[in-house]
């Protein structure tokens, strides 16, 4: 800012009484006062109304942000796990299915009752075509060196040892 010491003031004070007189010198100077107290009322109206918009702008901010934990905190509270694990695991079981070949796929009316969150019921296979579709799963995902899988209907014989039981 300007920086104005003593030494300028009184140079300013000579020139004015040499130019305006020692008669109208005290109404200038009096007249002068009253537009700067103006001027500085001026300056302090436009400084509130500048800090109350910013204070606007920052509640519209911080009324966005309640507004979106809001929204956050109603999508949590609908949270339902067992629904998600319940929809991963007919996905899951689908892909097997679809994998194995033959496996029933999903009608619109399995769709519609797993969307709805009740367990999806298939009619009931018998129990041979049921563990051939098992094994044939099971084959398909087992890596392809390993131990062969058992078939259905054969068993294996299982060693004394292993069971703890004596020879």
């Amino acid at each position: 800012m300007l920086e104005i010491g003593w030494g300028k003031l009184v140079l300013i004070g000579i020139v004015a009484l040499i130019v305006i007189g020692p008669k109208e010198l005290p109404a200038v100077l009096r007249t002068l006062g009253q537009w700067m107290t103006k001027l500085r009322r001026m300056a302090s109206e436009f400084q509130t109304q500048f800090q109350e918009a910013m204070r606007e702008a920052e509640m519209a901010d911080l009324k966005k942000q309640v507004d979106e934990i809001t929204g956050k905190a109603q999508n949590y509270a609908s949270f339902d796990p067992l629904a998600d694990v319940r929809s991963e695991f007919e996905t899951s079981q689908r892909q097997i299915e679809n994998a194995v070949g033959g496996g029933p796929s999903s009608s619109s009316e399995d769709i519609s009752q797993s969307a709805s969150g009740s367990p999806v019921t298939r009619p009931a296979d018998d129990e041979s075509t049921s563990a051939n579709s098992v094994a044939k799963a099971a084959a398909a995902l087992a890596p392809e060196t390993g131990p062969a899988p058992i078939e259905p209907g054969t068993t294996d014989r299982v060693d004394k040892k292993a069971e703890g039981k004596p020879a």
